[in-house]
């Protein structure tokens, strides 16, 4: 579960390497963020020569978390980090490339982050 200050590694190509949750979307009451939701997070790190630049405000999809998914077929899957991809305004990811397997529970609403991942688990 992703939740405020929780440091994410960046699984695109957009220039940042970590980026620190702020805010989880969906309403006051909304605390945690696990794979799919989108929150609001600040470039902690970033890569040389890279678009963004450190302290910058960002929106991102949660694509990898260490906390279990559940699916309805009973099975368990889970990852070794967690991970974000940034997102611009219209939700279509920043970057033109993406790292790393992503979960097959992101296909309802973000199609176009599934077709740039390599691995889809």
């Amino acid at each position: 579960m992703i939740m405020m200050k929780t440091k994410l590694l960046v699984a695109d190509n957009t220039g940042a390497k970590i980026v620190s949750c702020i805010q989880v979307l969906g309403g006051s009451k909304h605390r945690y963020a696990a794979v799919g939701d989108i929150v609001i997070g600040n470039v902690k790190k970033i890569i040389a020569g890279g678009a963004l630049k450190k302290g910058e405000i960002v929106r991102g999809v949660i694509v990898r978390t260490k906390a279990t998914i559940r699916r309805k077929d009973g099975s368990y899957v889970r990852f070794d980090r967690n991970a974000i991809v940034l997102l611009d305004a219209e939700n279509n990811p920043r970057g033109t490339r993406i790292f790393g397997a992503v979960p097959r529970e992101l296909r309802s609403n973000f199609m176009k982050i599934i077709s740039l991942a390599p691995e889809v688990v």
